[in-house]
């Protein structure tokens, strides 16, 4: 522990899903009893990591691209005798901890996101001997049984990790190898960070997973809790106002599940299930488990059980062996579900997943055609949910300061950012707004109350 007085000053880059923004907080956390503080920018910080994601196409090149920009930065402060620590955490470390030693053998520190309870001891280390500290092990021990209690104070939107790794390989996807199996965290566990994060203010709180809607947890009974079960009790905590959870995959949305969004007020109508592909043969090569079927059966029954639901999505194109007609498969689906929002991508090999080595790859322009086919029907889609939202009155969740001088930004129970004219101290409380315009990017409005925050 340093003396007092003495702190250092600690940078994270964060790449990829909300799971490595959670990883960043903990990270944060886990070396906060070092002396460690946040730092605006990697020139102030004794310490950097970049927390890397390898979902994205070319992601380790990034990586690596912004190590050798590091390494000047490194090298400078050493010649003016001071110290900065380089580490990579997260999927790339995971998956190509080798690879980055022997091309970038000035990072101090390789770890993956099962091991990054170990932190200190590995920061400690390297400041004591030469060479670089890698730890990509699965440990027999669940790392959240040794992180310290998460920081409470995170603003009025919360993050909370629940389930982690997944079971599903998918022929496109890392995870499973840079995450491994599937882990639930127990109900005990939960309910407990769930509690201490609305007493130090947040008032919505986003469950993660890699496949969240797949946790079961133990509860203290020796019961095994489905993530409805879970939903109905986090509901049940005083000032939390809104719940939501992310990543889900069809294959586990539950009857129990799909009712839970009509009877959990707030449980709010916005739910990210991706569908990858519209095509049943595509789907199958994917090895995803569902069929196009079952996402429209899923999507006709959460909208049955909340008829405000609106739904986003993940498309991949020009997987190995996709057609022209397995592409108009996937416009179809889109034109019959409706979203609100989608993430749509090229399909790019990931070394050692099945994808990579199979026959009948897609052309680069073929996808390309696809991709921006398939991307401008998906805005089309999002600019007419948003403009249908123009005139509305619904309650938002109130954030912080807007963009300009005197303005006051939230989030609507669909996600969308929204900014209006009010008062400043606002943060954490709920309004009632009436949506006036769409814009490309957010949603502007009239504020018509602000009030106290009470759960719905």
């Amino acid at each position: 522990m340093p003396s007092a007085g003495v702190r250092k000053k600690l940078f994270i880059r964060t790449w990829g899903c909300q799971m490595n923004v959670y990883d960043s907080t903990r990270m944060a956390d886990v070396l906060a009893p070092l002396g460690y503080g946040p730092a605006e920018t990697p020139e102030e910080a004794d310490m950097v990591i970049l927390n890397t994601c390898h979902i994205r196409e070319k992601a380790s090149e990034k990586v690596f691209s912004d190590l050798g920009r590091l390494r000047l930065l490194k090298t400078e402060k050493e010649q003016a005798g001071q110290k900065m620590v380089l580490a990579v955490a997260g999927c790339v470390a995971q998956a190509e901890g080798a690879e980055i030693t022997a091309r970038a053998p000035w990072v101090d520190i390789v770890l993956g996101p099962q091991t990054y309870h170990r932190l200190p001891e590995m920061v400690a280390r390297a400041s004591r001997a030469a060479g670089a500290q890698i730890d990509t092990d699965f440990p027999v021990e669940q790392k959240f049984d040794l992180l310290p209690e998460v920081n409470a104070k995170q603003g009025p939107v919360a993050f909370l990790t629940i389930q982690e790794g997944c079971d599903k390989f998918c022929s496109f996807c890392v995870v499973p190898y840079t995450r491994g199996a599937e882990f639930s965290r127990p109900v005990a566990a939960i309910l407990a960070e769930a509690k201490r994060l609305v007493a130090g203010g947040a008032r919505e709180i986003a469950l993660l997973g890699q496949n969240v809607n797949a946790w079961h947890g133990e509860a203290p009974d020796g019961s095994t809790w489905s993530l409805s079960r879970l939903l109905h009790a986090l509901a049940e905590i005083d000032g939390l106002a809104r719940l939501r959870y992310t990543t889900s995959h069809p294959r586990d949305m539950d009857e129990a599940l799909i009712r839970a969004h009509g009877t959990i007020p707030q449980l709010m109508p916005f739910l990210h299930l991706p569908v990858q592909s519209g095509s049943d043969k595509v789907l199958a090569a994917m090895n995803r488990g569902h069929t196009a079927d079952l996402f429209h059966r899923i999507a006709d029954q959460l909208r049955e059980a909340r008829p405000d639901m609106a739904l986003s999505s993940d498309f991949i194109v020009g997987h190995p062996g996709e057609t022209a007609a397995d592409h108009a498969a996937t416009m179809a689906l889109v034109e019959k579900v409706g979203f609100a929002l989608a993430y749509s991508f090229k399909y790019s090999p990931r070394p050692g997943t099945p994808a990579a080595g199979q026959p009948f790859q897609v052309p680069e322009a073929e996808k390309d055609a696809r991709l921006q086919e398939l991307q401008a029907l998906l805005r089309r889609q999002q600019d007419q949910f948003n403009r249908d939202c123009v005139g509305r009155e619904c309650d938002i969740l109130l954030t912080g300061p807007g963009r300009h001088p005197g303005q006051v930004a939230g989030r609507t129970p669909w996600l969308q950012p929204v900014h209006m004219m009010g008062p400043a101290g606002l943060a954490g409380r709920m309004a009632r707004v009436r949506i006036d315009a769409a814009l490309p990017n957010s949603l502007s409005a009239t504020l018509l109350d602000a009030k106290e925050l009470a759960p719905a």
